[in-house]
């Protein structure tokens, strides 16, 4: 009978378990559809300022000879110091979401101490801070919260800092790791090369079509301006980017360990039935053979 009541108690834990995370499945459904939608929006305004970019470089490099002097496109073929940005969850339930950015960031790690490379690496989210502090690694920067609420000042004011100490000199290169999202069921690890800016990802040979007219003197100014906003908003939209993606992981998680509440619920449900047959019958048996002995 103490077996039975085992069982059963074990039946009711699973089904609260099971509950729990169809309930948070349900809630990370909600929250990615918010996302995703955040998202898309903020891809189109990321589309428009780099075409923006585009057109003041292609203007600059074409006035000069050289190409583009101007310290955001500096192309440093040999880096001595990298500065690793990288971006995780504050909470887990999410499947591999958060161990894949970091597979991630320790094969950069491991590329670059290859090379002589000094690495400094700057966290956003719990789960890989306390991941490389417990690997006894330095972190430069990190900052908790920003990767569950995703906001453009923070955002701004942490990677202004990374990208000061690129004009500074202190790091002569700035990589930005996140896990992205690609569809419902699909997370993707993206690796940014913040700065220098890469221009190989720019049109710049392109023949221009935009009326936009800059005076020479305007152009370094310009482009200064706008490349520090493109550098806020790449900040800005990674962090949306691993937080839709996150809500699919989580959702994923969750639909996974609630279907496999539902198998073991059954599985117990049957174990019960057996046990509870068995004793039936165990306790017919002492009936029947107590009556024949007292014949």
């Amino acid at each position: 009978m103490a077996n039975l009541k085992e069982i059963k108690r074990k039946i009711g834990s699973v089904k609260n378990t099971q509950k729990t995370t169809n309930a948070m499945k349900l809630v990370s459904s909600a929250k990615l559809k918010r996302t995703e939608e955040l998202a898309k929006r903020s891809r189109v305004y990321a589309a428009k300022l780099t075409e923006l970019i585009e057109e003041i470089a292609q203007k600059m490099q074409q006035s000069s000879a050289e190409g583009i002097d101007n310290v955001y496109f500096k192309d440093v073929q040999n880096p001595k110091i990298v500065d690793i940005v990288f971006i995780t969850a504050d909470k887990g339930l999410c499947g591999g979401f958060n161990s894949q950015t970091i597979k991630r960031v320790n094969q950069l790690i491991a590329k670059y101490q290859e090379k002589d490379v000094k690495v400094r690496l700057r966290a956003v989210g719990r789960k890989g801070i306390d991941y490389f502090k417990f690997n006894n690694m330095e972190l430069n920067d990190e900052i908790i919260g920003l990767s569950a609420a995703p906001d453009f000042k923070q955002a701004s004011e942490f990677i202004s800092e990374v990208a000061e100490s690129y004009v500074n000199g202190e790091t002569e290169k700035i990589v930005l790791v996140h896990n992205g999202y690609v569809n419902m069921i699909t997370q993707e690890v993206k690796e940014d090369h913040v700065l220098p800016v890469d221009t190989t990802k720019l049109e710049l040979n392109t023949v221009s079509t935009s009326e936009l007219e800059v005076e020479p003197d305007d152009d370094d100014t310009l482009l200064d301006a706008l490349v520090k906003r493109y550098i806020e908003y790449t900040m800005y939209y990674s962090l949306i980017d691993s937080l839709a993606a996150e809500h699919s992981a989580r959702m994923q998680a969750m639909d996974a360990a609630t279907t496999n509440a539902k198998e073991m619920v059954k599985e117990l449900t049957v174990k019960y039935n057996k046990a509870r047959q068995e004793s039936i019958t165990t306790e017919l048996i002492e009936i029947i053979s107590g009556m024949e002995s007292m014949k």
